[in-house]
C-alpha cells in the first residue's frame, strides 16, 4: 500500500513535518510493509518555510534584519536543496507577532525587513523566491520592502520618505536606478490567499488595518495614502495595481510585489503544491492523508486540507484527514470530499492538554484508524 501523508501544521502546537511523522508511526504499527511518503504542507502562512525546506531537503539560513519598527532582530529564510529557490515568510521580518500590542501602529511600521530577506536570498544565488505574505504588521504597500532593495521614494522636495504607512502619501517620485541588479534575474512568487483590492471598503486599510492597530481615522489616512500610491504607480510605471486581485493582501504588499518586483501573486496552496510536486505524489498513492489543528467552515477557503482533498478527488484517490478538533460547519468539511475526518482526542480534555499531547494523540488515532481498515479487509474476505 502506498500512502501519502501531507498535512499542514497544527498551529501553535506541532509542525507539519512532525504531524506527518507521528501519523506514519501509527500506520507502521498496523501495516509495517506500507510505503509512506511524507510531504509537509503549508498554505503560505506561518510554517511555509519549514515545510518547503523539509520537502525539498533544503536548509534554513539565519540572518539579521530589521523588524517593523526598524529594530535589528534575528530572522531566517529557507533555501531549497538544489539552491535555486528561496522560501521567505514576511512574518519572520515584518510580522505582527514581532510587536507588543501597544506597539502596533501601521502608520509607522514598515516592510523593510522583508526586503532585506529578499536581498539575502539574492546573495545566495537564488533565481526564484516563494514569498508567504501572511501575518504582516504593515500597511505600507510594500514600499519599505522596495526601499531595502534599493528603490528610492522621494517627496516633492526630493527627500527620501520615512518608514511607515503615514509617509506613503508624500511620495512624489520613484527611482529605480539604484535597485539591486539581481532583481532582474530572479522570479518572485507571492503566496496570497485573499482577493482584496488595494483600496476601498474591502481594501488593505479598512479590512486589515484595525487588527494591526489602526483606529478609523488612521484607516482613512492609510487608505488615502495607498490610493495615492496607486495613482503614482499608474503615472510612472503604467501599472494599475488598484485593480489587482489580492493587491490588498498584507497591507498592500500584494500590490507592491507586482509593481516593484514584477512578481506574480498565486493562491498559496497552488503555489506550494506545485513546488513539492503534490499532484505527482497523489497519483502515486493508494491513500492520501492530510489534516490541520482545527477544521471548520473556514477550511474550505484556501486551507491545505481542502486543497489536498480536491486534488485527490480529481485523481480518484481516497483522502482522509486527522484534526485536533472539529469546529462550526463540520458538514462543510465533510463535503470537501474526504472519505473520513478523524478528531484525534481519545477522551475529554482541555485545549492545553490536547496541544501538549498532540504527538501521542496523532499516533494513536492513526493506529486506531488503520486497525479498522485492517478489519475491513478481513470482513471483505469473509463476506
Amino acid at each position: 500500500m502506498n500512502i501519502l501523508i501531507c498535512p499542514d501544521k497544527f498551529k501553535e502546537c506541532i509542525t507539519a513535518g512532525k504531524v506527518a511523522a507521528h501519523i506514519c508511526n501509527g500506520i507502521m504499527k498496523v501495516f509495517p510493509g506500507a510505503a509512506c511518503r511524507v510531504i509537509p504542507m503549508a498554505d503560505g502562512g506561518e510554517g511555509t518555510v519549514e515545510a518547503l525546506v523539509e520537502a525539498t531537503k533544503g536548509r534554513i539560513e539565519s540572518v539579521l534584519v530589521h523588524d517593523p519598527l526598524m529594530r535589528q532582530i534575528s530572522s531566517f529564510f529557507g533555501v531549497s536543496g538544489d539552491g535555486k529557490t528561496a522560501f521567505i515568510e514576511m512574518a519572520a521580518a515584518s510580522g505582527l507577532e514581532l510587536l507588543k500590542s501597544e506597539e502596533r501602529n501601521p502608520l509607522v511600521t514598515t516592510s523593510y525587513g522583508t526586503g532585506e530577506l529578499i536581498r539575502f536570498a539574492f546573495d545566495k544565488g537564488c533565481s526564484e523566491i516563494i514569498l508567504g505574505i501572511g501575518g504582516s504588521a504593515t500597511v505600507d504597500g510594500g514600499v519599505g520592502m522596495a526601499q531595502a532593495l534599493g528603490i528610492s521614494f522621494t517627496d516633492a522636495a526630493g527627500n527620501e520618505i520615512g518608514p511607515g504607512g503615514s509617509n506613503v502619501g508624500s511620495i512624489y517620485h520613484i527611482d529605480f536606478s539604484t535597485v539591486d541588479s539581481q532583481l532582474a534575474t530572479c522570479k518572485i512568487y507571492a503566496a496570497c490567499d485573499v482577493t482584496n483590492l488595494l483600496t476601498g471598503p474591502d481594501g488593505a486599510a479598512y479590512v486589515y488595518g484595525p487588527q494591526k492597530g489602526a483606529n478609523m481615522a488612521m484607516v482613512k489616512l492609510l487608505d488615502d495614502n495607498l490610493l495615492h500610491l496607486s495613482r503614482i504607480i499608474i503615472e510612472l510605471l503604467h501599472i494599475d495595481i488598484g485593480k489587482l486581485q489580492g493587491g490588498g493582501a498584507a497591507g498592500g504588499m500584494g500590490a507592491g510585489i507586482a509593481a516593484f518586483l514584477n512578481g506574480e501573486l498565486k493562491q498559496g496552496f497552488e503555489l506550494i503544491s506545485q513546488t513539492v510536486k503534490l499532484e505527482y505524489w497523489i497519483g502515486w498513492a493508494d491513500l492520501v492523508i492530510t489534516g490541520e489543528g482545527r477544521m471548520d467552515f473556514q477550511t474550505a477557503f484556501g486551507k491545505t486540507p481542502a486543497g489536498v482533498a480536491r486534488m485527490a478527488n480529481r485523481l480518484n484517490k481516497p483522502a482522509i484527514a486527522f484534526t485536533g478538533s472539529l469546529g462550526e460547519g463540520t458538514d462543510k468539511v465533510q463535503d470537501l470530499g474526504f472519505a473520513a475526518v478523524i478528531p484525534i482526542a481519545d477522551k475529554p480534555m482541555s485545549l492545553e492538554q490536547s496541544m501538549a499531547d498532540a504527538g501521542r494523540l496523532l499516533e494513536n488515532a492513526a493506529e486506531r484508524t488503520f486497525r479498522i481498515m485492517d478489519l475491513g479487509k478481513v470482513l471483505k474476505r469473509r463476506f
